[in-house]
């Protein structure tokens, strides 16, 4: 299957290009504006990929597609929050699957209905939000609360390694919305609350106890109906050196009382700036997933799922659903037709090989039950 991944040699493009490249199935291209960064990892990589220079800005980046035979669009070149959908569109026109690394609430949120029409017409699959969150979120979720009777609360955080490498346009698209308004279901409705504000204590499994504060991802929005979530759906991002956490909140509330309009500006210095604090943190990283709810037993339950990533290895994570999507339709797997938000399209089971591949360790305390009987 010919696949071009766009922005391939990007922080998290080349990492799913490094992972299937050695996959007979695939024909492999790199690409982007800058035909040298494209080729240089082609190069690295051997015969089994090219490199081309190739700008989805282009009118006639469709027409190009269609030349180049894509079968398969990955889309990685971010930020998503403030994309049109105009390179799904190219692709579905195309007659390509496409698959983005999309963590923007309302791009993955609204793809389904923008884009389903075209892709049900090209038959051919368009994926969104194949990252961390929500294909990886959603599966630990759908494993979490099998079988339950109802879900009460759904608490995610995500604790990035200091020393993890950071690109500047994953860094502009967690600014966007510092300060800024997000609507969270709590309390049994929509309310609204500051991101990155009034940081609050979260436990992990295999890392010291870090802030957490509000993130606004498609998860906020998508869980409390597809799982019918009685009080609250909340995802916090817990980074490791606390001067960086609060900082946050302060740029927060800078925005907040109007003093700074526009946060993702401040991007490309704080890539510059971070690595000054390294010394301060390491290269352990992780995830936690809390559900409440009441099991098929009628226990008021809670149950956790923990992951960590040492070495600098996090920022695997977000390429792992792409990459496993890639190789079922490499394989000939058949997919529905249609755009969908990625939810429900991969097993946590699926995502355990790559676990095992990166050395990361995932931990399913023992749940603990809520009504007073004892846990199991």
């Amino acid at each position: 299957m010919k696949t071009l991944v766009l922005g391939g040699y990007g922080n998290f493009g080349a990492r799913i290009c490094r992972a299937l490249a050695g996959d007979p199935s695939i024909a492999l291209m790199i690409g982007g504006r800058n035909a040298a960064r494209a080729r240089a990892l082609a190069e690295a990589l051997g015969s089994r990929a090219e490199g081309i220079a190739i700008d989805l800005a282009s009118p006639a980046f469709s027409d190009e597609l269609r030349r180049l035979g894509v079968e398969l669009l990955i889309h990685t070149a971010g930020p998503f929050q403030d994309q049109s959908y105009d390179v799904a569109q190219a692709a579905a026109r195309a007659g390509a699957h496409y698959i983005d690394l999309a963590d923007g609430r309302r791009f993955v949120c609204d793809f389904p209905s923008a884009l389903d029409e075209a892709f049900r017409a090209s038959g051919r699959v368009g994926i969104s939000g194949a990252s961390t969150v929500p294909a990886l979120s959603s599966a630990v979720v759908q494993r979490l609360t099998h079988q339950w009777r109802s879900i009460r609360n759904i608490d995610i955080c995500i604790a990035p390694a200091q020393t993890a490498p950071r690109g500047e346009a994953t860094l502009a698209a967690v600014l966007s919305y510092c300060g800024g308004r997000v609507q969270v279901w709590d309390e049994g409705r929509w309310m609204s609350r500051l991101g990155w504000a009034n940081p609050t204590p979260v436990q992990f499994a295999r890392l010291r106890p870090r802030l957490g504060a509000l993130c606004d991802i498609p998860d906020l929005e998508l869980f409390p109906s597809r799982y019918g979530v009685a009080n609250r759906v909340m995802f916090r991002a817990a980074l490791e050196v606390g001067v960086t956490q609060r900082a946050m909140g302060w740029l927060a509330a800078l925005r907040r009382f109007g003093l700074l309009k526009q946060p993702s500006r401040l991007a490309a210095l704080m890539q510059a700036t971070a690595p000054m604090f390294d010394f301060l943190g390491s290269a352990l990283g992780g995830m936690v997933v809390r559900v409440e709810g009441e099991d098929s037993m009628g226990r008021q339950i809670q149950r956790e799922w923990h992951i960590a990533a040492d070495d600098d290895h996090g920022p695997e994570i977000p390429c792992m659903a792409a990459i496993l999507l890639t190789r079922r339709l490499a394989r000939g797997e058949d997919l529905t037709p249609g755009a969908h938000a990625c939810m429900g399209l991969l097993s946590l089971d699926e995502f355990q090989p790559e676990f095992e591949r990166w050395g990361m360790v995932t931990d399913v305390p023992a749940e603990e039950v809520l009504d007073g009987a004892s846990a199991v």
